[in-house]
């Protein structure tokens, strides 16, 4: 097993799947600010005053920290702030969920017809955590534009 771990294609697989999934994320809430703005405020847990600066500054972290990611570049800076930017995730939906609020989770569209946060959600934020904590333990691994040397 700890062979499977320190494997560089694996580093590779969740480099890719951890960005994508991020710059996925992020397209449609820079495409609509206001949108996700509304999506934040569901969650009922920042103050109104900050809810429209988190709208327009997330999508774009989630953006360049994804595209890091991909190309191989920073990735223990970018793995550092999408592992904190998971565990808010988490903190976020597991309280909209013991307060009992039904909400999408604003999480890849801004449409009302998004997926709602729930506990699916929780398992991907989580399976993505372990992802992106691999990647900041292992660094960007050899196929990487900032490959580390031996």
């Amino acid at each position: 097993m700890n062979a499977l771990l320190k494997n560089e294609w694996l580093s590779l697989v969740f480099r890719l799947i951890v960005g994508a999934v991020f710059v996925y994320a992020a397209l449609d809430k820079i495409m609509h600010p206001d949108g996700f703005a509304k999506a934040v405020s569901n969650y009922r847990i920042l103050p109104g005053s900050l809810i429209n600066l988190v709208a327009l500054f997330l999508p774009w972290l989630e953006l360049l920290t994804g595209a890091a990611l991909i190309l191989g570049t920073k990735v223990e800076g970018a793995s550092f702030l999408i592992s904190g930017m998971l565990v808010i995730f988490l903190i976020a939906v597991t309280a909209t969920l013991i307060r009992g609020i039904s909400i999408d989770c604003g999480c890849f569209t801004t449409s009302s017809a998004g997926r709602k946060a729930g506990w699916g959600l929780l398992v991907q934020d989580t399976l993505l955590l372990l992802l992106s904590l691999h990647l900041l333990a292992r660094g960007p691994g050899r196929f990487a534009l900032e490959a580390k040397r031996a």
